[in-house]
């Protein structure tokens, strides 16, 4: 009995190991593939760049609560995959008309993100009352030249409003002489910011003690700057075809009033809703114009 019961331990012992063996011999190739994927998705999710600037201002990452701020933005910004993604997406509609204006003014190109943490690059209101892609208040709006009522309001005109934005920030980089300043008054003010600035006797952004919000403000412009210029190295892949598209349009120019703005959709060959869409600074449905003033209608001229 006790022979038979070593030669099963042998013969257990030795089919354990052949299955081992065959196990470690027949390793899947797919299984593999999918573990080194793994790896570098999880080293996309860490990476951290040397240095980061913004408006060719570099911040200084080697003060430690910086670059903790920064980091915080950036793994915040990764893992909120729907926005980044919708921001990565509308870009590509939203940045030709966005960039020459910017340009034209002498306003770096790096403000086109600050549009992206300010409404994701579509027309959202604030719980203070903030619309636009540029998220103007009415008073500030109607100070840069906006106009803004119940029937107009220009703050939804994504041309003038980013007119307007490179106003204003033109305006605070002459007051505080850099453009990070100027980015942290769009977010606080004029009026906060230089309140900061003389309070605690400094001249920095970086230098300053500041509430959550301003305080993370520019930090969260440079993390989306960072992911939607290099998208892959964040673990963000989306297909060119998948973007927005710009759909091209023609400009009908008026300096009257039009009682019905449906009729006027239809006589330009789209309907009513689509007009809207193009044109969602006209707030009700008609556009009084009792001044003569000129306005500039888009019209799409495909797509539809």
């Amino acid at each position: 009995m006790r022979k038979i019961k070593i030669v099963r331990t042998i013969a257990v012992r030795c089919l354990a190991g052949g299955l081992l063996i065959f196990s470690a011999s027949c390793k899947n190739p797919n299984t593999e593939l999918v573990q080194k994927e793994v790896v570098e998705k999880e080293a996309t999710l860490h990476y951290f760049p040397e240095k980061i600037d913004f408006a060719g201002e570099e911040a200084p990452l080697k003060i430690a609560d910086v670059k903790e701020r920064f980091d915080r933005e950036l793994i915040v910004n990764t893992n909120y995959h729907s926005y980044t993604i919708l921001a990565l997406k509308r870009a590509n509609r939203a940045f030709p008309v966005i960039e020459p204006i910017l340009k034209k003014n002498g306003v770096p190109d790096d403000f086109k993100y600050l549009a992206v943490i300010e409404s994701g690059l579509v027309n959202v209101v604030s719980k203070a009352g903030a619309r636009g892609v540029w998220q103007f208040m009415p008073e500030t709006a109607r100070e840069i030249g906006l106009e803004v009522n119940t029937n107009v309001d220009e703050r939804y005109h994504l041309e003038k409003s980013t007119q307007a934005a490179c106003d204003f920030l033109l305006n605070a980089k002459a007051k505080f002489g850099s453009w990070t300043l100027a980015a942290a008054s769009y977010n606080r003010g004029l009026v906060g910011i230089k309140k900061l600035l003389d309070f605690q006797k400094q001249t920095n952004y970086y230098d300053l003690y500041m509430n959550e919000e301003t305080g993370r403000y520019l930090f969260r412009i440079m993390a989306l700057k960072e992911i939607m210029k290099n998208p892959p190295k964040f673990g963000f892949e989306v297909n060119k075809k998948d973007k927005y598209e710009m759909i091209p349009t023609k400009k009908v120019t008026i300096d009257y009033s039009i009682t019905n703005l449906v009729a006027f959709a239809k006589r330009q060959g789209i309907n009513y809703k689509i007009l809207k869409i193009h044109n969602p600074w006209l707030r009700e449905t008609k556009l009084i114009n009792t001044s003569g003033k000129t306005y500039h209608i888009e019209i799409p001229l495909e797509g539809y």
